[in-house]
């Protein structure tokens, strides 16, 4: 969504019981997924202080597969959705480990990671688009779209504005640790990754 000739990434994600529940409600409802199911590893990158973090914005490198992305997003806008300026770039080959070379050599290296498998879903002419996240904590849907298509599609999948979430993933793995009574480390499949 632009505004002020400024890309804005206007988002909400809501929790599912599971991912082969939210691809057939997905598709009962006319969505059809964009593209093979993907696992993203993602680096959040920031100093050893936590400047980033602290200034409410975020630095990533993301990789899935061959393809790599650099996204930069602003600190969110209060609201019931998550608001906020994204600028991204996708990389090539070996840009990725180069760039985060560069990074580390700015002081900025990774202060967390996390894994997701992501299926994209959307309908032929419409507006938004969703994703399911499949995570070591479990699945979410993550609406991206105008306000007004965020609050209908939810609507249409059962959901009220009581169940959007506009926590980072970081912050969702963070809560889970707690209520586990485990200490955070990153947010990754496997061992010392998840559940």
């Amino acid at each position: 969504m632009r505004r002020r000739g400024e890309h804005r990434e206007v988002e909400i994600k809501l929790r599912v019981a599971g991912a082969a529940q939210a691809r057939r409600l997905l598709e009962q409802h006319g969505f059809r997924r964009l593209g093979p199911r993907v696992l993203q590893d993602d680096a959040v990158l920031d100093t050893a202080g936590g400047r980033l973090r602290k200034a409410g914005v975020l630095l990533r490198l993301r990789r899935a597969g061959k393809r790599a992305a650099l996204t930069y997003k602003g600190r969110a806008a209060a609201g019931r959705y998550k608001d906020r300026e994204e600028i991204e770039l996708a990389l090539e080959g070996a840009a990725a480990a180069r760039l985060e070379r560069l990074f580390e050599r700015l002081g900025l290296r990774p202060v967390f990671r996390y894994q997701k498998r992501r299926s994209e879903y959307g309908r032929p002419g419409r507006p938004g688009l969703i994703a399911l996240d499949e995570t070591p904590i479990g699945a979410f849907l993550e609406l991206e779209g105008p306000p007004a298509w965020i609050d209908r599609t939810a609507r249409r999948l059962g959901f009220s504005a009581a169940d959007y979430i506009t926590r980072t993933y970081a912050e969702l793995y963070c809560e889970h640790c707690r209520r586990q009574g485990r200490r955070p480390g990153n947010m990754l499949f496997g061992a010392g990754g998840g559940r």
